[in-house]
C-alpha cells in the first residue's frame, strides 16, 4: 500500500529514524529545552512520552509491514495499541515516580532529632563541643551542648534530643543488649 507516493514501510522507517533521532537529541539537550520552554514540561503532554510513542509505534509498524503479510490496517491498529500500552507503562511506572523523587542531600535541623552521633570534641559543663553524625550523603559535624548540663567525654555515643539555633542538645546514648 502507498501513501503520498511512498510505501508504508518507507514512511514507518522515516518516522522511526526521525523519532529515534529526536529522542536522542531530547535525552542530550532536554534540560536545556525545558529551561528555555518551561511550559513544555508542565503541560498535559510530556515530550518524552510523545517521542517514545512515535518511536515504538513506527518500529512496531515497520517490523510488522516488513516481516508479516498482515493487512496494513491491522498493522496500524496493532502498532497503535502496542505503543499506547508500552508508553502508558513507561509513564506510570518510570516517568511519574522519577519526577516525584527527591534528589537532594540537604537536611533540616528537625531531621537530626533522635539521631545518634559521636562526640569528636569533648563537651564540657556549660560549654560547647562537637558531634559527628553519619548521614546518607556524608558525615555531619555540628556544635553541641549537653542537654542535662553534664560533661560528655570524647568518643562517647550521644543521642540528639533537640536542636536550637543550629546547636545540638545531646545526652549520652546507652546501648541496650
Amino acid at each position: 500500500m502507498e501513501l503520498f507516493g511512498f510505501t508504508l514501510e518507507t514512511i514507518y522507517m522515516y518516522a522511526l529514524i526521525i523519532g529515534a533521532s529526536l529522542t536522542l537529541l531530547y535525552i542530550l539537550f532536554g534540560d536545556l529545552l525545558e529551561g528555555i520552554f518551561e511550559s513544555l514540561s508542565e503541560g498535559p503532554v510530556n515530550p518524552t512520552v510523545v517521542l517514545a510513542f512515535i518511536t515504538i509505534f513506527s518500529a512496531m509498524a515497520y517490523l510488522m509491514e516488513r516481516l508479516t503479510s498482515v493487512h496494513s490496517f491491522i498493522v496500524f491498529l496493532a502498532s497503535l495499541v502496542t505503543a499506547l500500552i508500552l508508553v502508558t507503562l513507561l509513564n506510570v511506572f518510570i516517568l511519574i515516580p522519577l519526577s516525584q523523587a527527591e534528589a537532594t542531600m540537604a537536611y533540616s535541623d528537625e531531621d537530626l532529632k533522635g539521631r545518634i552521633g559521636k562526640v569528636i570534641t569533648s563537651i564540657p559543663v556549660d560549654g560547647f563541643g562537637e558531634v559527628m553524625i553519619q548521614g546518607h550523603g556524608g558525615n555531619i559535624a555540628k556544635s553541641a551542648v549537653s542537654f542535662e548540663n553534664d560533661a560528655i567525654p570524647y568518643d562517647t555515643d550521644v543521642l540528639v534530643i533537640e536542636v536550637k539555633n543550629g546547636v545540638l542538645h545531646v545526652v549520652p546514648h546507652e546501648k541496650f543488649d
